[in-house]
């Protein structure tokens, strides 16, 4: 309950970063229907795991999981140190660090970027509009896409 105790009470938005120690021979599945419902259920938006995943047909909808491998195996899973810092797959992570995640991967933000991080956002989206909006539509063809790259590359950054 410790472990579930610190994952309740961590600042929101927040994601799980649980470190198999089992890696590379990782058999069970920390990750699945309960685990995830759980979390969810805490207000946790999601997890890291270099460890199994497994249930992916019955998981909640809404927490992603990167997982390390996919399994069927139940096992003894349990929690050795809370708090601590972690490494998966060469991504060291230390709790309170910024961390972005998708189904791509994951990073942490540096801390000395973070100020500055909405307005980088807001420059790539903006930029890459210059080329989606005209790519999207049915009368797209080369020529407006020779227009629309002309015209994203004097802007972007």
């Amino acid at each position: 309950m410790d472990y579930f105790r610190s994952m309740a009470a961590g600042p929101s938005p927040s994601a799980a970063v649980i470190q198999d120690t089992d890696y590379p021979s990782c058999i069970a599945g920390w990750w699945g229907e309960v685990n995830v419902a759980v979390h969810k259920g805490l207000g946790l938006k999601g997890a890291i795991t270099n460890g199994v995943m497994r249930d992916l047909d019955v998981i909640d909808d809404g927490f992603p999981v990167l997982a390390g491998s996919i399994g069927v195996s139940h096992g003894f899973v349990h929690v050795l140190e809370i708090g601590t810092v972690v490494n998966i797959f060469g991504l060291t992570v230390a709790q309170g660090e910024l961390i972005h995640a998708d189904r791509h991967g994951a990073l942490v933000i540096p801390s000395d970027v973070i100020p500055h991080l909405k307005a980088a956002i807001e420059t790539v989206v903006f930029n890459e509009a210059i080329v989606l909006e005209p790519a999207r539509q049915k009368d797209f063809n080369i020529e407006k896409l020779e227009s629309a790259w002309a015209k994203f590359e004097t802007q972007r950054t």
